[in-house]
């Protein structure tokens, strides 16, 4: 997506060499038009999939996933990072290692808000590592419900997320894939070259 590509060039700052901070549209302030246009390329992507719910975690992909369901007409729901007084009876859950974070914590998600009749996108802000979209599809899974693509807003193609999520069978699409941050810049993948 190139609107996105240009943004991360024009905004993002690198730091150390391997984080890409995108505060200033993504995940601290947020774009609004930018989201719109995000939620129109994965709806793009997967209008055929029969998708009935989307599903992310808080807090980052919670705006680019709200703009996909609302383009999909269909709900979303976002796992929790903290168990609330509110979220106590017939929770699905798992743990996820952040890698920004550098913590494992344990997510919560309302088995009520999902069935075995539902095909889910779930929608992330990073791909790094790989671990919040697999927590992600561990839960879906648990509740019954067939994960039916993956979509990433920035994915970092020199980690081995990617990789890891596609041996276990899932459709990935990412709106920007990035090859490198070295030397604090950023570098694309060309996907000419992949095709």
């Amino acid at each position: 997506m190139e609107l996105l590509k240009q943004r991360i060039q024009e905004q993002g700052k690198v730091l150390d060499g391997h984080v890409l901070k995108v505060d200033r549209f993504l995940n601290h302030q947020i774009d609004p038009n930018l989201m719109k246009e995000m939620g129109q390329a994965f709806a793009d992507k997967f209008k055929e999939a029969g998708i009935t719910k989307v599903v992310t975690i808080e807090s980052s992909g919670i705006a680019p996933a709200v703009m996909a369901g609302l383009i999909l007409d269909v709900p979303v729901i976002f796992a929790r990072k903290k168990q609330s007084l509110t979220l106590k009876e017939d929770l699905l859950t798992t743990e996820i290692t952040s890698y920004t974070k550098q913590e494992t914590k344990e997510v919560y998600l309302s088995k009520k808000f999902l069935s075995k009749e539902d095909r889910v996108l779930i929608i992330d802000d990073f791909l790094a590592k790989g671990e919040a979209a697999l927590g992600l599809c561990r839960l879906v899974e648990q509740s019954g419900a067939k994960v039916a693509g993956i979509g990433i807003v920035i994915e970092k193609a020199f980690q081995n997320g990617r990789k890891k999520l596609d041996e276990k069978g899932y459709h990935v699409y990412s709106l920007a894939r990035i090859a490198s941050l070295e030397n604090n810049a950023v570098t694309f993948v060309d996907e000419a070259a992949c095709r």
